[in-house]
């Protein structure tokens, strides 16, 4: 297969679409299929055997880690050089419409995957007044799709309460090996409880952004004392944070990438994720890869990995309490913490990157043979069309 794919988001950013991406760029390449990539500027010239054109873009600006290219941008002269068989969508918002209109006018299928809340944000961020816009347009540009991939249940449902039709999840692995409990040292037990490494330690990995409510984990320091807190990542509330978590026994080691990820990780006992925004959570699977059982909402995409008593504990997303009750218990009970840790790991390594993405092979496979017998006999196949509320208002019809 030929695979033309507009990612919204890639390196250098790093983020779960990033990483999501690369590893489908790499699978690609290890099953023998071509592919070339749009994305926004800064990006590397190529990936694994993809070749990725950079497009002039623009930062947005309520949120300035995302960059966009102008819809309006022409990929023609690449696409009909390329010969695409199939276009994927990966989180589309501007750069998703160019990819979505050269599929139309190249009559191949398009595939489109999502993957962030940008309606929660919109809350987040002091927006919530534009919360049904936003999810007005994404069900627009979606349901101009011929599937929608999500990484989750919880996301599905999620969908398809607010009007997105044909939706099924496309979940994501993890590398078992990269993550391992091997990778457990002295050295970054040391170094990330502060030089205590006798106490138990929690972890935290991801953006810092007002979204991950990463302020949450402050009144645990108070409830468990004796705990230590290695907080894992960058973002723009960053010195927030650290004014925050001033005088308490807290390690920021920044962004961490390669083996430094994987010791940070293996390094600790409990790995507690407040965000109840996550559509899947992919540093929620590493952590597990790592034997490290987590705590988190009961909310997106923590829903799917986290089974309560068996990996680790999903808490009511709006409770804090809850979550340090919870952190409480579990530290307090050495023997349950190494069962859960076990239970992690054995999770994990049912979850390989190489399996999801057999699937979403197949699901491409299906879309081209889909695609070829509507060639061969034309039908006329009516669909809803939902309104801005996610009610039926019109038939329209696909041929």
């Amino acid at each position: 297969m030929r695979i033309a794919l507009f990612a919204e988001t890639f390196l250098p950013k790093w983020d779960g679409v990033a990483n999501t991406t690369c590893h489908l760029l790499d699978h690609l390449a290890l099953r023998g299929h071509e592919s070339l990539m749009f994305a926004p500027e800064g990006a590397p010239e190529r990936y694994a055997e993809t070749p990725v054109i950079g497009l002039r873009s623009f930062t947005f600006p309520f949120y300035t880690d995302l960059k966009l290219v102008s819809p309006i941008v022409s990929v023609e002269r690449q696409l009909e050089a390329f010969k695409p068989d199939l276009v994927h969508l990966v989180n589309p918002a501007l750069l998703g419409l160019v990819g979505l209109r050269h599929a139309r006018q190249l009559g191949i299928p398009a595939a489109a995957s999502y993957h962030t809340d940008l309606p929660g944000y919109s809350e987040v961020y002091g927006m919530g007044v534009l919360r049904d816009s936003v999810w007005a347009y994404f069900r627009w540009l979606h349901n101009q799709a011929d599937l929608n991939l999500c990484p989750s249940t919880f996301t599905k449902q999620q969908l398809e309460n607010h009007g997105f039709q044909r939706v099924k999840v496309w979940s994501h692995g993890v590398d078992a090996a990269t993550f391992n409990p091997r990778y457990r040292s002295a050295e970054w037990r040391e170094r990330l409880t502060g030089g205590h490494p006798e106490a138990p330690l929690l972890l935290y990995v991801g953006r810092l952004a007002v979204e991950k409510r990463v302020d949450w984990l402050r009144p645990l320091l108070d409830a468990v004392p004796g705990a230590r807190l290695a907080i894992v990542g960058d973002g723009p509330v960053r010195q927030e944070l650290a004014t925050l978590f001033e005088g308490t026994p807290t390690v920021f080691t920044g962004y961490l990438t390669g083996e430094a990820l994987s010791r940070a990780y293996a390094a600790a006992d409990l790995f507690v994720f407040p965000s109840d925004s996550e559509t899947f959570g992919n540093v929620i699977l590493e952590a597990m890869a790592s034997g490290v059982p987590a705590i988190a909402p009961r909310a997106g995409g923590p829903v799917d990995i986290v089974a309560d008593g068996r990996n680790g504990f999903l808490f009511d997303a709006e409770c804090r309490d809850e979550m340090i009750h919870l952190v409480r218990e579990v530290l307090g009970n050495p023997v349950y913490l190494r069962y859960l840790a076990l239970g992690a790991r054995a999770y994990a390594e049912s979850q390989s990157w190489e399996r999801v993405m057999d699937q979403l092979l197949d699901d491409y496979r299906v879309l081209l043979d889909s695609r070829a017998i509507l060639q061969k006999w034309p039908m006329i196949i009516p669909a809803p069309r939902y309104g801005r509320q996610g009610k039926t208002t019109s038939p329209r019809r696909y041929v």
